[in-house]
């Protein structure tokens, strides 16, 4: 969800207030894709660079994430299944035990659209954190080097149980993944958009899903 900080200094605004219209976006785009019936969402958050940042963008980013699970919580017509990627530890206890909360509680409509925040998360740390995993099977002797696979690891990714990507959206003008879902992405297709994410509505992704519709995939064959 590219573009935030950009667009609010196009009106000559603070970062912090692109990151608030960018949450509107958030919700207005998710609603679509349970709608439209979008088995799993991904949507990337905040990753593991992200710290980085100035400190009060970082506090208003997580002011902001607490709002928007508050009003998950409120709005029991948004039935999907939310979870969240990456490691949750760095984050304020209260936000923490709002997420695995919510997860829980969520639980009932794994059969229904999943949508998964990718917050602290990174591509590469995630396949760091499955090889660990892996590597502790085997040290505990729950498994053998021989049985490290793309399957095994696969299971050990924080997306586990959940399908591959089929397509990543970009907005924001740059045409890169950006540490997104490496591993999962392997064979997805892309998409690049220069609208800045605030900008991002339901016109944007259903433009967007009407080209993959379009794309012809062959997963490396003829």
């Amino acid at each position: 969800m590219d573009g935030n900080g950009r667009w609010a200094k196009k009106r000559g605004m603070p970062r912090t207030y692109g990151h608030r219209e960018g949450a509107k976006v958030c919700k207005k785009i998710v609603n679509r894709c349970i709608d439209l019936g979008i088995k799993y969402l991904t949507l990337y958050a905040f990753s593991t660079e992200n710290w980085k940042r100035p400190q009060d963008e970082v506090d208003e980013l997580m002011r902001l994430f607490d709002k928007y699970l508050d009003e998950i919580f409120d709005n029991r017509k948004q039935k999907a299944r939310i979870l969240f990627l990456g490691d949750k530890a760095p984050f304020p206890a209260p936000l923490r035990v709002k997420m695995e909360k919510l997860e829980r509680e969520s639980e009932e409509y794994s059969d229904r659209t999943t949508v998964m925040f990718a917050m602290n998360y990174g591509g590469r740390d995630d396949i760091v954190h499955a090889a660990r995993r892996a590597a502790q099977l085997v040290v505990e002797g729950g498994a053998d080097p021989g049985d490290i696979d793309e399957k095994m690891l696969d299971s050990l990714l924080y997306t586990s149980g959940a399908a591959d990507a089929d397509l990543i959206i970009r907005p924001g003008g740059e045409k890169r993944l950006s540490n997104f879902l490496l591993w999962q992405s392997a064979y997805a297709e892309l998409y690049f958009s220069d609208v800045l994410w605030p900008d991002f509505d339901e016109k944007e992704l259903d433009k967007a899903l009407n080209e993959f519709a379009l794309r012809s995939r062959r997963f490396g064959g003829v």
